[in-house]
């Protein structure tokens, strides 16, 4: 009997899945945000977490909900090692080369977010987390990263630096980035390497111009398998394929990329076709219940991934909320089979579903 995934994490915070088991027994990965705060992790009694390195996060799972929806349900423990491809090749590197030594499993590279879209909410609350030095700690703990922020300093000479307008907004950031760059508060205000590293951040931590040829390059730059996260068209999946991938994310970034975009769960038929049913493939974005999932997994989706609902749980009620939340996924699944006459999730096919008019 094929196994149903519930997958943490997903658009939220970078954090990602992955299935690398053959299509008749996909496992459950429940995965934290990937900055190494690992908050939700830990919110969840089934897995203890705690950040590798600030890139990779290790999550020891129990079985604990499989109580919930019965032997359909299996948490399992992985590393996953998940981001954008950087502008400077060395990073990309170095980042690969870490997560192999973590003990990731697997790389998820994501090309849903090469370049942030236009978000008007973000915009007038100027909302951007990055620029205040949050969730940038894969990246301030990295040695390539740290070496291109001391030479971005080293080519500023000492001149007598910017003409800057001080606002209440400005020192606000200022302590924010001086408390979540490593070491002590007052040491990080007195050093320009805090504001240097999230400038250097936000000019080389994903690459717009990035192409199929340097995406062919990771085969030989890492011995793990790789999935690739943002995928919608079928030829784009073929394509990937052909490059020697593990898996497919499919996924549109939750929405918030290209307004009108085509939604993860409509592209999943066409995907599934193209890469045939061998291939792992994921639906990420749009996620909320258990219904959800089982529409996903008839249309051909090995797994998904949860991301908000867990991030509304969590700030609502603690780790109880958290667990409210990936509990009631689960119980609705498993109703869902069961008014749907179905017995397992191995008997889900597209058959069971009908189009809306």
């Amino acid at each position: 009997m094929r196994e149903v995934a519930i997958v943490g994490a997903g658009e939220l915070g970078g954090a990602v899945a992955h299935v690398l088991a053959r299509r008749d027994a996909v496992r459950s990965i429940v995965l934290a945000d990937e900055s190494g705060r690992v908050a939700a992790g830990k919110a969840l009694d089934i897995a203890q977490a705690a950040p590798v390195e600030g890139f990779a996060t290790r999550l020891t799972g129990t079985t604990d909900l499989a109580t919930v929806a019965g032997s359909s349900v299996v948490v399992v423990a992985e590393r996953v090692a998940q981001g954008p491809w950087s502008t400077d090749e060395g990073l990309v590197d170095s980042l690969l080369g870490r997560a192999e030594a973590s003990g990731a499993e697997a790389v998820v590279v994501t090309l849903d977010t090469t370049m942030l879209g236009w978000r008007p909410q973000d915009l007038n609350l100027g909302s951007l987390p990055f620029s205040q030095g949050i969730g940038i700690a894969q990246y301030t703990s990295d040695p390539r990263f740290q070496q291109i922020v001391r030479e971005r300093l080293a080519s500023r000479g000492t001149g007598g630096g910017e003409d800057v307008t001080v606002t209440a907004g400005a020192v606000r950031t200022l302590l924010s980035i001086s408390r979540e760059h490593p070491g002590g508060l007052w040491e990080n205000l007195r050093s320009p390497v805090p504001r240097a590293a999230v400038e250097t951040f936000l000019d080389i931590y994903s690459n717009p111009g990035l192409t199929w040829e340097q995406l062919g390059t990771i085969r030989e730059r890492t011995s793990l398998p790789v999935l690739l996260k943002g995928i919608l068209h079928p030829d784009d999946a073929r394509r990937a394929l052909d490059l020697g991938v593990s898996g497919i994310i499919a996924s549109n970034h939750g929405g918030r990329q290209v307004d009108g975009s085509i939604a993860s769960l409509d592209a999943l038929p066409a995907l599934r076709e193209a890469v045939g049913a061998g291939t792992p493939l994921l639906l990420d974005s749009g996620v909320r219940t258990g219904s959800d999932v089982v529409k996903a997994l008839a249309l051909g989706a090995d797994a998904v991934t949860l991301g908000r609902p867990y991030i509304y749980g969590l700030a609502l009620a603690g780790a109880a909320g958290v667990r409210d939340v990936v509990s009631n996924v689960i119980a609705e699944l498993d109703l869902t089979l069961g008014l749907s006459g179905v017995a397992s999730v191995g008997e889900l096919t597209p058959d069971l579903l009908r189009a809306a008019p």
